[in-house]
Order: C-alpha cells, then structure tokens, then sequence
C-alpha cells in the first residue's frame, strides 16, 4: 500500500480532474484475465502503482465472480473517489452504490 497525505484525498478535485479513481488493475496471464478493484491515482498506469486494493474480478467464470470489501469501497467512495465506468456497474450489479452517502451535516 502507498502512503497518500490526507490533503490530497480531500482535494479530489484539481481543475475538474479527478485525482483518485476506484478502478480494474489487470493481474490475468496472457488471455486469462483477473483483475483488482483497486483505488489509484488517475494519472497512474493501468497496472501501476495503488493506494489500497478493495476487491477482485474474475469474468472468466460463469457467471462473473467478484469480491469486495464493502465497507472500504463506501469509506472510498464517501472521501469523493470516483469510480470508472466497469466497476461503477459492477458495484450497482451487487447493490453497492457508487453515490456517496450524505453525512448528518448535509442531510
């Protein structure tokens, strides 16, 4: 795991670029894809460097198997990360949403 300063988490937002994405890094051999739910710096490479992984994908089983840790995914996804398109529909399919919760000082 990388270490993040706080301030960067809380600044998501640069310029209306998101810094910090819940996204698939592939770890499959060669036509046997895997992948990790991992939360990245966007402008890191696919299969680089991560701050935390969160969860795993296997498409190659019937159907799809995915594991999460939940409650990082939402305490990710409440700091502002957004996710990618992929995992964005992966977490609806298994009834996480990737909208953040409102806090009691919002509501």
């Amino acid at each position: 795991m990388v270490s993040i300063p706080l301030d960067m988490l809380d600044a998501v937002r640069d310029g209306g670029i998101i810094l910090v994405k819940l996204r698939l890094k592939r770890i499959g051999a060669k036509k046997k894809p895997f992948y990790r739910i991992v939360v990245a710096d966007s402008r890191s490479p696919r299969d680089g460097r991560f701050i935390e992984n969160v969860g795993t994908y296997d498409p190659r089983q019937n159907p799809s198997a995915v594991t999460f840790k939940e409650d990082r995914i939402r305490y990710w996804l409440n700091n502002g990360v957004q996710p990618t398109d992929i995992v964005k529909s992966l977490l609806k399919k298994h009834g996480i949403s990737p909208k953040p919760q409102p806090t009691s000082a919002e509501a």
